[in-house]
C-alpha cells in the first residue's frame, strides 16, 4: 500500500508533506504511486477539505476516519484542537484494486486467505482503521511538540527533518 501524508493548515495551506510505502507484510516502505498519480496526490487530499469541513462538525472525535475515496484511493482525516487537518491517502494493493462500486469487496475466488486479512488488502477494515489511527495519534504527539517550539509559528511550513524522520519512523512502525 502506498501513503501520502499532508498536514494542512487552519488556512487550508500545506504545512508537511510526506511519501511513504507500507513496512508489513513484506513491504519495502517505498511507494509505488504511479508517475501520473504523485500528481494528483495534492489535488485529491485537498478537494477532500470539504468533506472533511462536513464531517468534523456531525462527530466530536479528533479521528474522522475515512471521509472521501477517489478513484482506489481513500482518505483518511485526523483533527487537532486549533484546526488543523491531518490527512493519509492511502492507495490499496493491487489485490485490493478491483473492488466493486461499493469498496468493499475482495479481488474474487483467487486471492489467499493471507492477502484478504493483511491491511493492504481491505483499508476499510477494523485493522487498517486501527493501524491509522495509532499511525496519526503517534504524529500528533510529535505535532504538539512541535508547535511547543518558540521557533515555529501557527500556519508555518514544517521543515525539521527530525519531525519527518519521526512520521516515516510511525509510518514503519503502524503501516
Amino acid at each position: 500500500m502506498s501513503y501520502y501524508f499532508a498536514i494542512i493548515g487552519t488556512q487550508d495551506n500545506p504545512l508537511f508533506e510526506h511519501e511513504f510505502g507500507t513496512s508489513k507484510q513484506g513491504g519495502d516502505g517505498q511507494s509505488h504511486f504511479s508517475e501520473q498519480a504523485r500528481h494528483m496526490n495534492q489535488f485529491i487530499l485537498h478537494s477532500s477539505l470539504d468533506i472533511v469541513e462536513e464531517v468534523q462538525w456531525g462527530s466530536g472525535q479528533m479521528y474522522l476516519k475515512i471521509v472521501d475515496k477517489f478513484f482506489n484511493n481513500y482518505v483518511s482525516c485526523f483533527m487537532t484542537g486549533n484546526n488543523m487537518k491531518f490527512l493519509l491517502l492511502h492507495q490499496p494493493t493491487n489485490a485490493a484494486g478491483v473492488m466493486g462500486a461499493g469498496g468493499a469487496g475482495t479481488a474474487g475466488g483467487t486471492s489467499s486467505s493471507r492477502s484478504s486479512t493483511s491491511i493492504g488488502a481491505n483499508p476499510t477494515s477494523p485493522q487498517a482503521e486501527e493501524a491509522i489511527k495509532s499511525f496519526m495519534l503517534e504524529v500528533y504527539e510529535n505535532w504538539v511538540k512541535t508547535l511547543m517550539s518558540p521557533f515555529y509559528s501557527v500556519n508555518m511550513e514544517v521543515r525539521s527533518p527530525v519531525f519527518r524522520q519521526r512520521v516515516a519512523a510511525a509510518g514503519r512502525k503502524y503501516l
